[in-house]
């Protein structure tokens, strides 16, 4: 009897067939796939390594709000009317990036319910992200957003146990993406290592006790938030 479970749509295949408005580059680690306040005209598909996105205020002060890697899109905002780019997409490591104009991806989308299926799926699962990142941001402390972050960069949950975090991250791009100081970021990293939930071997290994860290860590709430962040920041 034939087997009725449905084949996974994989749209590196899908995007890898040739087509008009889809190109291919190489960045190094640093390089610059698009700059925030540019013309938002394509969508950049991840094939290969690992992309930060970056927003700069008007006072010059830089916070990473975004790590993504190989299978995930930047630059979507364009197909929803954006015309500026809102952030800085770098790489973190060598990558290999598919850009696709806006028109090209258009055509896609309405050629391919598959392939629209699956980036709506991807577009929400971003959303919910952010929630979580904001939700994280206003009430969780420092200690456990790094937490938080450091599983995120080990991909913990997407097949069970987390990874090796293999692509080099500072401890400023760390403080920045959670909202921190470096002093306070390196204060916490050493107690992790002390407590054994994370070890370092030429990269940090993030350990499951990092999750059962976070998921039992009781919430020290005052009268409003500030005073909890306060208290938990001395």
């Amino acid at each position: 009897m034939p087997s009725k479970r449905k084949t996974m749509f994989d749209p590196s295949e899908f995007l890898a067939q040739a087509g008009t408005g889809r190109t291919v580059a190489a960045f190094p680690k640093a390089g610059v796939i698009f700059s925030q306040g540019e013309i938002a005209d394509a969508v950049f598909f991840i094939q290969k390594g690992k992309v930060k996105l970056t927003v700069v205020s008007e006072q010059g002060k830089e916070a990473v709000v975004a790590v993504l890697g190989v299978g995930e899109f930047c630059g979507e905002g364009c197909l929803a009317g954006q015309s500026r780019r809102m952030a800085t997409a770098s790489a973190l490591s060598d990558c290999e990036i598919m850009r696709l104009g806006k028109p090209a991806m258009l055509r896609v989308l309405h050629a391919e319910p598959r392939f629209s299926e699956m980036f709506v799926a991807y577009l929400l699962t971003r959303t919910i992200k952010v929630e979580e990142d904001l939700v994280d941001q206003l009430f969780n402390s420092s200690e456990k957003r790094l937490a938080r972050a450091l599983l995120l960069l080990a991909n913990f949950g997407k097949e069970g146990k987390p990874e090796p975090i293999v692509t080099k991250v500072s401890q400023e791009m760390l403080a920045e993406m959670i909202g921190t100081t470096r002093s306070r970021v390196s204060f916490f990293m050493n107690k992790f290592r002390k407590l054994g939930l994370i070890s370092y071997n030429g990269h940090i290994e993030v350990h499951n006790s990092l999750l059962s860290m976070v998921l039992h860590e009781k919430p020290r709430i005052d009268a409003d938030h500030k005073d909890a962040e306060l208290v938990a920041e001395e």
